[in-house]
């Protein structure tokens, strides 16, 4: 087993090393980007836009039957293991109100800014079958995601999408009256501005080349909203959090990740203002990189058994 995928959640299908020929045989074009390291083992360069999104389009289609998934070159290209690991994380949330894990589409989530890829949605509806909404202020974004619904019609009923017209609102305009999900979940625009996502990026490719890069490869971000907003992270989640208030009662668990660790004082302080009856905060190690999910919920234990 790879060293750098054992933390990765025991559900997790990716933990193992991946099977190149295997992958090559769901996307053959994956072929030209495969290479022996150092180490004798196969692989792709990560900062090559490319050969990330077909090794997800293999990966997509051999583990979870998703078919032509695509994104445009200018929309992010998220890391198909640590995304699944938010959704199992989540299973465990939700199942410490149940009896065991609870799957099917009794179960009802809602994606925060779900973006082209439509990744999050996917993952949780093949992995237990949840019912999920997708919601982003791009419809450039909504429209490719609807695409990859499209290819795949045995979902149209199970994942919908909703444009969201105000920036300035997360669930206002999204969750209507009477609606109820079982969780909400959302990975925020981490930097506040384009020079610091540009700046970011750059420090990222140089560790995946290990070398000097002058020029920032845009591999793992594109559109403004997936990237930045004003006041970066600690700011979009904690407008989630004040407006997480007025749908106290249709969501059980609102959830996030969270980046930056010295956020998670300041967002802790504003939920227990705000008085949420429980918050937690669940770890995730990929590798190197450590993030945290924040869970939150105004329900009573005793009202949410078997209701969500």
């Amino acid at each position: 087993m790879s060293a750098e995928k054992s933390s990765l959640h025991a559900r997790n299908l990716h933990r193992d090393p991946y099977n190149f020929d295997q992958l090559i045989s769901c996307v053959p074009e994956l072929k030209h980007y495969v290479f022996i390291n150092s180490y004798q083992t196969a692989t792709i360069n990560f900062s090559i836009p490319e050969a990330v999104k077909l090794l997800n389009k293999a990966l997509l289609l051999h583990f979870y039957s998703i078919k032509n998934w695509d994104i445009p070159k200018t929309n992010l290209c998220p890391p198909i293991p640590g995304r699944a690991d938010y959704i199992h994380y989540i299973a465990d949330l939700l199942a410490e109100h149940r009896q065991g894990i609870p799957e099917g589409n009794s179960v009802s989530g809602l994606d925060i800014g779900t973006g082209a890829n439509l990744v999050y949605p996917l993952l949780a509806h093949r992995s237990y079958g949840w019912k999920i909404l997708g919601t982003d202020i791009n419809r450039d974004s909504l429209e490719n995601a609807q695409r990859i619904l499209d290819h795949n019609p045995d979902l149209l009923h199970e994942i919908q999408l909703k444009q969201q017209p105000d920036s300035h609102h997360v669930f206002k305009n999204i969750i209507d009256a009477g609606e109820r999900f079982s969780f909400s979940m959302c990975n925020p625009p981490f930097h506040d501005s384009e020079e610091s996502a540009l700046k970011g990026n750059l420090r990222k490719t140089k560790h995946i080349n290990k070398s000097t890069v002058k020029k920032p490869l845009l591999n793992f971000g594109g559109q403004q909203s997936e990237l930045w907003c004003e006041g970066g992270e600690l700011a979009f989640i904690s407008k989630m959090i004040e407006e997480s208030t007025q749908y106290s009662s249709q969501v059980l668990w609102f959830t996030c990740l969270v980046s930056k660790k010295d956020n998670l004082y300041k967002l802790t302080t504003l939920l227990k203002k705000v008085k949420a009856l429980d918050i937690k905060t669940i770890d995730m190690a990929q590798g190197q990189k450590i993030s945290r999910i924040l869970a939150w919920t105004f329900i009573p234990e005793k009202n949410s058994k078997g209701q969500w």
